[in-house]
């Protein structure tokens, strides 16, 4: 799987923040190489710039018998076939009885009905009282009404879910099945970016397991509900965002001049004020794919906003910080002027735009809810009424959503405060069964109990934890931009929800940030094991150490999968599960 070089850390991180020469060394460094001092070697911008990847090791094939050749060539197709295994130990886990519970089942009495009505009317329509049970009868019924219904969430991911309805019939399976997909190539995506963010094969994978067997992605990707397409498409756009970095910098490196003295090293590139603050970077397809998935994520919920607002922000001051390795003498100037233009461009434009035709539908049709609002009275009124009226009644429908969303404060039997998420304070009960026995495959004499419960893995997040102070640690204290980013990945999806304490949220907004919490934990195991360098008994002890904590987590979504799936478990069994008073 590549060797571990998770604290690719201490070694890359000093050398990218080690000060720079700026063209030739400075004066006093060449007056004492008159008197023989010996200047130590520069590191090489190009590698401070673009840390080139640890080569694939082949000791792990050459155990099981393979040939060096074969060995060397299987190390290689590790950095793909390890993510695509750890995918498709996602996908069974994930695909696996998806269609259980039949029942409409939580938030899933909104989002597949309105995703239907997407796909016959263009808008959502109204469906009758009784339309729940109906839709899992025998045999089903859709008890829907092509008059307009008010709905508070945009239509993009709506559509998704529609997806798997108009591909196998508006059902359980079928309206879970694009979740569950998203929810598995989410998998695949952070095996990938945590590999380009740790230089490390083996972290990567290890980041997308734990997010496998995280309850919470896990549940939240066998429900149809909006939060996980959210997540889906937030960790696409930071995958996207750390290609363009990479391949940016490594546009600039090629650029630099080769140095002339000999503190530099034989070969190696220098810093130069002319790349750094003048080369134009040009055409960055990978910023624009980010900013239209940041827009696809705003148009499934109105919380993929701040991420966009995050993102576009770390994404220039990665500029800032690429333009001054390079040699720039005032980098903060020269992103102003070459790099911030573009970037709003291919982010916050581009996610509006998209954001905008998520809208088609409704725009196309006549029927959706406040879509005539500007030809009433109250919208013929105003300073805007020279804006097309598909434009203004959209603008209205909106406002009227965000009021709706400020002042939710309907108390909830599961709602929780931010405070609580991280430690899984109260979780969310989507469903609940107590067959007797011989009832729904309960076996036992005392009755069983089927639940499923949109609980985080237990020791996965208590670990996460001790990870995101290690991150911070590494960020403010090492200024580790990768440990930034995962902070930045985390904040964006959390501390803004400590600005509506009044409001009624739910643990479940959480699944957004929780593939970040997986990379910081994989990084902080990276750290545990060691970085490069570290003496054999240091790796071993780190190694087992790390080996323990993952079989624990492992072992925790084990024993809490019933609570997951809904499957049938003596009620003494359930009550085991319950650890605290505010998880019933």
């Amino acid at each position: 799987m590549g060797r571990v070089t998770s604290d690719t850390t201490a070694t890359d991180a000093a050398a990218q923040h080690a000060p720079e020469p700026a063209g030739r060394p400075p004066v006093w460094r060449r007056r004492l190489r008159r008197f023989g001092y010996p200047a130590s070697p520069q590191p090489d911008v190009r590698a401070r710039l673009v840390p080139p990847f640890p080569e694939p090791s082949g000791r792990l094939w050459a155990v099981f018998g393979a040939g060096p050749a074969a060995a060397a060539r299987l190390a290689r197709w590790s950095g793909w076939a390890g993510p695509l295994l750890v995918a498709v130990f996602a996908g069974v886990l994930r695909f696996w009885n998806l269609g259980s519970p039949r029942k409409v089942i939580f938030d899933e009495t909104y989002y597949p009905k309105d995703a239907w009505s997407l796909l016959q009317y263009g808008y959502e329509g109204t469906w009758a009282k009784n339309a729940n049970a109906a839709l899992v009868g025998h045999p089903p019924q859709l008890l829907l009404s092509p008059e307009h219904s008010y709905v508070v969430h945009p239509p993009m991911g709506k559509w998704l879910i529609a997806l798997g309805e108009w591909a196998f019939g508006m059902n359980p399976f079928g309206w879970r099945f694009m979740v569950a997909l998203l929810g598995t190539l989410s998998v695949l995506l952070v095996c990938r970016i945590g590999r380009r963010l740790l230089r490390s094969t083996a972290l990567g994978c290890l980041a997308g397991t734990l997010l496998a067997v995280d309850g919470l992605h896990f549940v939240m990707s066998r429900t149809a509900l909006l939060d996980l397409i959210v997540m889906f498409w937030v960790v696409a756009a930071f995958g996207c965002l750390l290609v363009d970095r990479d391949r940016t910098r490594a546009r600039l490196a090629a650029a630099l001049p080769l140095a002339e003295d000999t503190g530099y090293g034989a070969g190696a590139a220098r810093p130069d004020d002319a790349v750094g603050d003048r080369l134009r970077l040009g055409w960055r397809p990978w910023r624009i794919a980010a900013g239209l998935c940041l827009g696809l994520s705003a148009a499934t919920k109105w919380n993929g906003l701040y991420y966009l607002a995050a993102f576009a922000l770390m994404s220039v001051l990665w500029d800032v910080a690429a333009r001054r390795t390079a040699g720039a003498r005032r980098p903060f100037r020269s992103v102003l002027r070459r790099d911030v233009l573009p970037a709003f461009g291919s982010t916050v434009v581009l996610a509006l735009a998209t954001y905008l035709a998520s809208w088609s539908g409704w725009i196309a049709t006549k029927g959706g809810y406040y879509r005539d609002w500007a030809t009433t009275p109250e919208g013929r009124t105003g300073a805007w009424t020279w804006l097309p009226d598909w434009l203004r009644s959209l603008w209205h429908y909106q406002t009227e959503v965000y009021a709706f969303h400020t002042g939710l404060t309907t108390p909830h039997t599961y709602q929780s405060n931010p405070w609580s998420w991280l430690v899984l304070g109260r979780p969310v009960s989507y469903f609940y069964e107590d067959p007797k026995a011989g009832q729904d495959g309960c076996t036992a004499a005392e009755g069983c109990a089927r639940e499923v419960l949109a609980l985080g893995t237990p020791l996965l997040w208590w670990a996460a934890c001790f990870a995101l102070l290690y991150v911070l640690y590494r960020w403010l204290f090492k200024r580790d931009w990768r440990a930034g980013a995962i902070a930045c990945g985390v904040a964006a999806g959390y501390l803004p929800w400590f600005l509506y304490q009044e409001r009624t949220i739910f643990l479940f907004y959480a699944v957004v940030f929780v593939p970040f919490l997986c990379l910081a934990l994989a990084m902080m195991i990276g750290a545990l094991i060691g970085p490069p360098g570290s003496t054999e008994r240091r790796r071993t002890v780190g190694a087992v150490g790390a080996g323990v904590l993952v079989l624990l987590i492992v072992w925790n979504f084990i024993y809490f999968y019933p609570l997951y799936t809904g499957m049938p478990i003596p009620k003494s069994a359930w009550h085991h599960r319950m650890w605290f008073d505010t998880w019933v």
